[in-house]
């Protein structure tokens, strides 16, 4: 008696045995309803294109009604958020380097006597334009807010100081990336995003691998400890990231002519930190999944966050609060900061130690818990 080709009851067992298997693996159904939570909490509420309050710095050399009147302006805008007056020029390019400030506003001692005289006093207004869509915004306010900003402050007989153009005559200096080229953003950056993704991805993969081959029993069998186990799981990947180190390098130099001020041997030792880190943490994925999808589906988990986060794609400063906490505990995050600081900026030790110390933190805390986990899989 030959079956019917389409049984409801057969298929019914089929789609409640997938039920089933779903229920058992519950990483994976975590990872079916995290993952879609995550992007939509990031990009709904995290993500912001036009970034607002940014910090900046006034050098004020006129202390009169009108300068204090073009501060208040600049404040009230939400553009600039007036965290620090600077005392120097020398200050000023110091915050800059830094990166403490996205803004210099630089009034110039005669601005007051120049206003008066309807001379269209300058102001200088200097900006770390090495990410070129965080002050774009901001200087498109300013071309705005010069033809309005003094009306209230010139009537009567100074009426006609009120010219179209504005009686102010707003100077922008954009440093590190003057021509604002966003390669030379985008391809430092890419730097930190390849070797998150390749990285964790790669070791995710490590001990599991070794657990599903059954040569796990081989490991065990040795007197090797589980430190010793992790650090030679970990440095033959350390030579593969110098690799793509080079190779991104490279193409930055001669394809995209990205320039390189800064000097690379530090770059390339501040990069052995930020590989350990992400291979510490494929190493602790590795330990905590079951199998190898699932130790894919944990690197997803965590790249996804430090491509949106970090400030690769979208300006870090217009993130709310609590994104640029997570976003702060990140290593693509200081990474970055540092790839930008030393190639764009020229940054030496001194200017990118405030950077090293989250990743050496990050690199301790996977490291010891990846630790933990190794001797608990042992067991």
């Amino acid at each position: 008696m030959s079956q019917p080709r389409l049984s409801f009851h057969r298929l019914w067992a089929v789609v409640l045995k997938e039920f089933i298997q779903m229920k058992r693996d519950r990483v994976t159904f975590g990872m079916m309803v995290g993952i879609p939570l995550m992007q939509l909490m990031m990009f709904g509420f995290a993500i912001n294109s036009d970034p607002r309050h940014l910090p900046s710095a006034v050098h004020l050399a006129d202390t009169g009604p009108f300068a204090r009147t073009l501060v208040q302006a600049l404040r009230t805008s939400d553009y600039f958020q007036i965290v620090h007056e600077s005392g120097s020029e020398a200050e000023s390019q110091r915050l800059l380097q830094l990166g403490e400030v996205q803004f210099v506003i630089n009034i110039p001692i005669d601005f007051t006597r120049r206003l008066l005289r309807g001379e269209r006093p300058t102001v200088l207004i200097e900006a770390d334009a090495s990410d070129p869509a965080a002050t774009g915004p901001a200087l498109n306010a300013v071309a705005q807010l010069a033809n309005t900003v003094f009306n209230r402050d010139l009537p009567g007989p100074l009426a006609p100081l009120q010219a179209q153009n504005g009686p102010v005559d707003f100077r922008i200096h954009a440093h590190y990336n003057p021509e604002n080229i966003t390669q030379y953003n985008v391809v430092p950056g890419l730097m930190g995003v390849v070797l998150t993704m390749t990285m964790v991805i790669i070791t995710g993969l490590a001990i599991t691998r070794e657990r599903e081959r059954g040569t796990m029993e081989n490991l065990l069998a040795t007197p090797v400890r589980p430190f010793e186990v992790m650090a030679g799981k970990i440095l033959p990947y350390i030579a593969v990231g110098y690799i793509q180190v080079s190779l991104i390098l490279v193409a930055a130099r001669f394809i995209f002519h990205v320039p390189m001020v800064g000097s690379l041997p530090l770059l390339y030792a501040v990069a052995l930190l930020f590989i350990a880190a992400n291979l510490a943490v494929g190493i602790t994925f590795s330990t905590l999944a079951k199998n190898q999808l699932q130790a894919v589906q944990m690197a997803f988990f965590f790249f996804l966050p430090s491509i949106l986060l970090s400030g690769f794609m979208f300006p870090f400063r217009g993130m709310p609060n609590w994104a640029q906490a997570v976003g702060s505990c990140l290593p693509n995050t200081h990474f970055l900061r540092i790839v930008r600081g030393i190639l764009l900026k020229g940054n030496g030790l001194a200017e990118i130690t405030p950077e090293i110390w989250p990743l050496l933190l990050f690199l301790a805390v996977a490291m010891t818990i990846g630790v933990k986990r190794y001797r608990q899989t042992l067991d």
